[in-house]
């Protein structure tokens, strides 16, 4: 476990997590919800360490962690205007946007019918990172079942050595998973309410339909 609290000494920290990742190893993540696990979005062997890192299988691919908007027309393909201004609301933060991926890319997710989650954290060491590695499959740092980690050592006790760097960045600022939004029909709609609610998705895209449990 490394300390990233302070951007004047996490230097030595994030060289480490870049090469960790570039081997295909996992790392646990500050975030500005909950920590992350993450690996190379571009490796299926990594991809697949972090699925059974936390129990879960291919029905359940994980997110996609982007260091800028910018990012999103490399991974995604007729992302709506609707999308976009949701992200140029909430971004960063707290909304992951499920859009149609790029058939081009090679990766694999799991099974994601074609689709992607993707989102821009609101957290000066996760974007750090992500400046560095490029987009990073990144799902909640916790087993699949279990509470959700608010420091990297709840992180740690829960995926001990399936996880080759813990990033201590503090306590999870958030403490509350994004707020989903799936932005590949006409009309989006939330499929989990998370940090934002649908009030404030609505108050920038007013068609957002709400979902289960919105």
């Amino acid at each position: 476990m490394v300390d990233c609290t302070d951007p004047a000494t996490w230097g030595p920290a994030l060289d480490e997590a870049v090469n960790v990742v570039a081997r295909g190893g996992l790392v646990v993540l500050p975030t500005d919800t909950v920590y992350g696990i993450g690996a190379d979005a571009f490796s299926p062997a990594a991809v697949a360490a972090l699925l059974a890192a936390k129990g879960r299988g291919r029905q359940m691919p994980p997110p996609v962690l982007v260091p800028s908007p910018a990012t999103v027309d490399g991974l995604c393909t007729d992302v709506s205007d609707d999308a976009r201004a949701l992200m140029a609301a909430f971004w960063p933060g707290a909304l992951t946007v499920i859009c149609r991926a790029q058939p081009s890319l090679a990766w694999d997710l799991g099974d994601t019918g074609g689709t992607v989650a993707v989102r821009m954290p609101d957290h000066p060491a996760a974007l750090a990172l992500l400046r560095r590695t490029g987009p990073l499959a990144v799902s909640s740092a916790n087993r699949t079942g279990s509470p959700a980690a608010m420091s990297a050592a709840d992180a740690r006790e829960q995926l001990g050595a399936a996880v080759a760097l813990y990033l201590d960045g503090g306590p999870a600022p958030g403490g509350v998973a994004s707020t989903i939004v799936d932005a590949t029909a006409a009309e989006p709609r939330v499929v989990r309410v998370g940090a934002i609610d649908l009030e404030a998705l609505r108050a920038v895209v007013p068609g957002v339909v709400g979902g289960e449990g919105a």
